[in-house]
C-alpha cells in the first residue's frame, strides 16, 4: 500500500493534490484553534486554553493544527487535528509511513490513568476551560491510525491511545474520558473498533469502523473509524476543563491522529438514551414518553419528528420544554435560549408490539376432592404464551391490577395452594422488550378415578420378596381409561406424584418386600388427569438348587442315572415340571427322570401361580479305561514304563496295588524286573482297569550246590503267554552252546550232559521269535 513507485506517484500527482486534505500548524495559536475553529460559538463562554504540548520539530511545525478537506472525500470539511507525528505527514496520499519521533517527547499520565494503560510517549495535548449554560456538550471526531493494517495480525494487538478527558475545573477529581465506543464504556482504539482479521481476531464494534485506506486517500493513514460523537454531561454554568490528548504507546512507531470537526463543539440537550429494539428498550404499544428539554431561562423550543416540525413553543412560553411521544421516529429539539444561542437534542424512539396472552386453565389432581390442592402455576406457560418462545411469564398475581402494576407477585408459584375452588390467578406475559399482557388462569381440579388391577411379578433370582416390575403393565391396564397421548409417570410417594418429582423408571424394583403401593400420575395437555394407587405384588416362585454337572459312565450303558428337579424346602409334587434335553421337551409332570444320554437337561418348575424357575443339569460322559498298553524302556532295575490307554474319562494310575496310591502321571520310573500289575481308575467313578506286564531281567550269578538257594538260573519277567516262541540259549565263554531254555524249562542247573560245569562266566541270548533279542552274561559259582 505504502510503497508505490515514484513514476506512478508522479503520473497521478495532479489527481492526488485535488483529493488530499491540507494542514497548517503555524497560522493559529492553540487558543484560536479551540475558540475559533472547534467551538466558533458565543454560546460557550470563558474558553481559555491552559496547556498545549507538541513534538519538538525545530520550531518549523507542530503536531497539532488545522486541516482543510474541501473538495476531498474526507467526512469533515475542516477542523483541528492532533497527531503523534509531525503534521506535514498527515495529508494523503497514503503512500508513506507516518513514523515520527522528537526529542524529549513524553507521554501523558492522565491519559494512562483514564484508559488504564501504560507506556505512552509522544503525547500531543490541547487543554482548555469553558462554561456552558446547558447540561450537555458534544463534538464530532474521527480517529485514524497507521496501526490499522489490512490482513495483518498486528491490527489485533497494537494501538495508539487518545482521550477527551473532562472534569470540573479547579478540582483534582479524576478525568472522565468521553471518547468512547457508542453505547459502551470502551475507549476508542484500533483494537476496540475493528472489522477483525481473518484467522487472528474477530470483528469488534465493526459498525463504527470506517475503512482501510488505499493509496489514493485524502489522509496518510492506513485506516480510520467512522465519524463518532463525544458527549459530556455537565452542570450548567459550572466551569469545566477538557484535555484533548493523543499519544503513541510503548514506542514512537506507526503514528495516529484524531480529527475534530470545526464548529461541532456545541451545546446539546440530553433527551435520554435511544429507545431501540436492538437495545431491548423500545416503548411498548400504547405507551407514551415525555421528552424533557427544559433549560432554565426564557427559552423557546421547536420539536421535530423525522425532520418535520411537530410542536413549537416560542420564547417566553410557560410550562413548555416537554413533548409527549406517541409514535416512533427520530425526535430532535432546538432550544432557542434567551441569548439567541441554540442547544440541540436528539433521540430515536422505536415501538414494540405488545404480546397477546391467552386465558387458560390448570387442572390439578385433588386427593380428597375438596377443591383445594397444590398447583405449579408455570404449567400454564405454553398455553398463556401460545407456545411463542419469544414470550415468557414473569410472575403470577392474585389480582389483575397487581399483575398490571407488577406488584405483590405470588411468592410460591411452583407450589401454590388455592384458597377457593376454581380460583383465578393472573399471569403477566412479557416479550423481550418488557411489553406485557395479562392472562387469566383458572385453577380447577380433576375428579377422575382409575381402576388398576394388582400388578404382579415373579420373584426371580434370589427368592427374597424383591423383584423387578414392568410398570408398562399398569399403563396398558389403564390405556382405555385415559386420554390418547396422555403422559403417564410413576412415583414412590403420593407427594412426589402431586409435585411431579422423582419419577420412577418403568423397570422398577420394589423397595418393600412382597407387596408395595406406588402412585401413577396421568397428565393430559399439561393438566393432571388423575393420580391413583398402583399395588405391586411379588408372586411366590419355586426355590430350586443351582445348576449342576453330573457324570454318566458310558461303559454302564444302557443302565440309567436319576436326575432330580432340585426343589428346595417344599414337596416336589406341588409344581408342574417340564424336562428338556438340549432344548427339546422329553418329559413332563415328573420331579425326577432316569437318563442314559449325554447332554444338557433343563428342568422348568412352575408354581400354580404361573411363576417358574429353571435350572440346567449338564450330563458329561466318562468311562472305564480301555486298551491299556505298557511301554517298557531300559533293562534290569533301571526300567521306565509308560501307560497308554483309550477312553473318554479322566484317569489316575497306580502300580501293583489296586488301592493306590494313585498318581496323575502315566509314567513310572525305576521299575524292578519281574511281573507287575498297573491299575487305571476313572476319577469320576466309572471303574478300574488293570493289566499285568513283565519287566525282563536276569540273575548276575547262581550257585547250584543243592542248598535250595539260587540252584538254577533263568531269566526274570519272561511272559511266555506273550512270547510263546521265546527261546533262551546259554553258551560258555568260548561260545559253546550248553543248553536251550523254553516255556517248559525250569531253569539251568549248571550241568552239561549230566556233568557239573566249573565256575566261570557264561553268556545267554534270548530270542523272542519276533526279531527281538536280549543278551547278557552271568557267573556260575559253587
Amino acid at each position: 500500500m505504502k510503497y508505490i513507485s515514484l513514476i506512478y506517484a508522479l503520473l497521478i500527482c495532479t489527481f492526488c493534490l485535488a483529493q488530499n486534505i491540507t494542514v497548517d500548524s503555524q497560522s493559529l495559536t492553540p487558543q484560536e484553534l479551540i475558540e475559533d475553529i472547534l467551538i466558533d460559538s458565543d454560546c460557550i463562554e470563558n474558553v481559555v486554553v491552559t496547556n498545549a504540548v507538541s513534538g519538538d520539530f525545530g520550531g518549523t511545525e507542530f503536531s497539532y493544527g488545522t486541516f482543510d478537506a474541501t473538495g476531498t472525500t474526507f467526512p469533515f470539511e475542516r477542523g483541528i487535528v492532533l497527531s503523534t507525528g509531525r503534521l506535514s505527514n498527515v495529508p494523503g496520499p497514503n503512500n508513506s509511513l507516518s513514523d515520527d519521533d522528537a526529542p524529549g517527547w513524553n507521554g501523558d499520565d492522565d491519559l494512562e490513568f483514564s484508559l488504564q494503560e501504560t507506556g505512552t510517549t509522544n503525547a500531543t495535548i490541547i487543554e482548555f476551560n469553558f462554561t456552558a449554560i446547558t447540561n450537555q456538550i458534544s463534538f464530532r471526531y474521527l480517529f485514524a491510525s497507521e496501526e490499522y493494517q489490512e490482513n495483518n495480525p498486528n491490527t489485533c494487538n497494537f494501538s495508539d491511545l487518545f482521550g477527551f478527558l473532562v472534569r470540573e475545573a479547579g478540582t483534582n477529581d479524576p478525568y472522565e474520558n468521553v471518547a468512547l465506543v457508542p453505547g459502551t464504556n470502551t475507549p476508542v482504539k484500533v483494537t476496540t473498533v475493528t472489522p477483525g482479521i481473518t484467522g487472528s481476531c474477530p470483528p469488534l464494534n465493526e459498525d463504527f469502523f470506517g475503512q482501510f485506506n488505499q493509496t489514493v486517500s485524502p489522509i496518510n493513514f492506513n485506516g480510520q473509524t467512522d465519524v463518532l460523537v463525544a458527549t459530556a454531561t455537565l452542570i450548567p454554568n459550572v466551569e469545566y476543563n477538557i484535555k484533548l490528548v493523543i499519544a503513541d504507546e510503548f514506542n514512537a512507531r506507526f503514528d495516529s491522529a484524531v480529527f475534530l470537526e470545526a464548529g461541532s463543539f456545541e451545546l446539546t440537550r440530553d433527551l435520554g438514551e435511544n429507545r431501540l429494539q436492538s437495545s431491548f428498550n423500545p416503548l411498548c404499544e400504547n405507551e407514551t414518553l415525555i421528552l424533557d428539554a427544559t433549560i432554565a431561562g426564557n427559552n423557546g423550543y421547536d420539536w421535530f419528528r423525522n425532520g418535520m416540525l411537530v410542536q413549537s413553543d416560542p420564547i417566553g412560553c410557560t410550562n413548555c420544554g416537554t413533548f409527549e411521544v406517541t409514535q416512533d421516529g427520530t425526535y430532535t429539539v432546538e432550544v432557542t435560549l434567551d441569548n439567541s444561542c441554540v442547544a440541540n437534542g436528539e433521540i430515536i424512539i422505536e415501538y414494540a408490539t405488545n404480546p397477546v396472552a391467552s386465558n387458560t386453565q390448570i387442572i390439578e389432581c385433588d386427593s380428597n376432592q375438596d377443591g383445594l390442592t397444590i398447583y405449579d402455576l408455570f404449567a400454564a406457560n405454553d398455553a398463556v404464551t401460545n407456545n411463542d418462545n419469544n414470550l415468557y411469564v414473569t410472575d403470577f398475581f392474585l389480582s389483575e391490577q397487581e399483575a398490571i402494576d407488577d406488584t405483590n407477585p405470588i411468592l410460591n408459584p411452583n407450589s401454590f395452594e388455592n384458597t377457593i375452588p376454581n380460583q383465578i390467578v393472573f399471569a403477566r406475559v412479557e416479550n423481550p422488550f418488557g411489553c406485557f399482557d395479562i392472562a387469566e388462569v383458572v385453577l380447577q381440579i380433576s375428579n377422575n378415578i382409575l381402576n388398576i388391577p394388582i400388578i404382579e411379578s415373579c420373584d426371580f433370582d434370589d427368592i427374597d420378596g424383591f423383584t423387578t416390575f414392568n410398570l408398562n403393565d399398569a399403563t396398558m391396564a389403564i390405556e382405555n381409561q385415559i386420554p390418547i397421548n396422555a403422559d403417564v409417570t410413576y412415583y414412590e410417594t403420593e407427594n412426589d406424584a402431586f409435585f411431579n418429582q422423582n419419577p420412577l423408571n418403568l423397570q422398577y424394583e420394589n423397595i418393600v418386600a412382597d407387596a408395595q403401593t406406588i402412585f401413577v400420575r396421568v397428565d393430559s395437555n399439561n393438566d393432571c388427569f388423575a393420580i391413583s394407587e398402583v399395588n405391586l405384588e411379588v408372586l411366590f416362585t419355586p426355590e430350586i438348587s443351582d445348576d449342576e454337572t453330573v457324570i454318566y459312565c458310558t461303559n454302564t450303558f444302557p443302565e440309567t442315572i436319576r436326575l432330580q428337579g432340585g426343589v428346595l424346602n417344599d414337596l416336589p409334587n406341588n409344581y408342574f415340571y417340564e424336562w428338556q434335553l438340549n432344548g427339546t421337551t422329553i418329559a413332563q409332570n415328573t420331579f425326577a427322570i432316569d437318563i442314559n444320554e449325554i447332554g444338557v437337561y433343563t428342568v422348568i418348575i412352575t408354581d400354580p401361580n404361573g411363576c417358574s424357575n429353571t435350572r440346567d443339569i449338564t450330563v458329561n460322559p466318562s468311562e472305564i479305561a480301555e486298551n491299556v498298553n505298557i511301554d517298557v524302556v531300559g533293562a534290569d532295575n533301571l526300567n521306565t514304563i509308560t501307560v497308554t490307554i483309550d477312553g473318554a474319562g479322566n484317569y489316575q494310575f497306580a502300580l501293583d496295588n489296586e488301592n493306590g496310591p494313585y498318581q496323575d502321571s502315566n509314567i513310572f520310573n525305576n521299575i524292578t524286573s519281574g511281573f507287575h500289575t498297573v491299575f487305571v481308575r476313572d476319577i469320576n467313578g466309572c471303574g478300574i482297569a488293570s493289566k499285568i506286564f513283565s519287566v525282563l531281567g536276569f540273575p548276575k550269578f547262581f550257585t547250584p550246590n543243592g542248598d535250595g538257594q539260587n540252584d538254577t538260573w533263568q531269566l526274570k519277567g519272561i511272559n511266555f503267554e506273550l512270547y510263546p516262541n521265546l527261546q533262551v540259549s546259554i553258551f560258555d565263554r568260548f561260545g559253546k552252546l550248553i543248553t536251550l531254555q523254553n516255556a517248559n524249562s525250569s531253569g539251568w542247573d549248571g550241568t552239561y550232559n549230566g556233568n557239573r560245569l566249573p565256575n566261570s562266566d557264561y553268556w545267554f541270548s534270548a530270542n523272542f521269535g519276533d526279531g527281538k533279542t536280549f543278551t547278557g552274561h552271568f557267573a556260575l559259582k559253587r
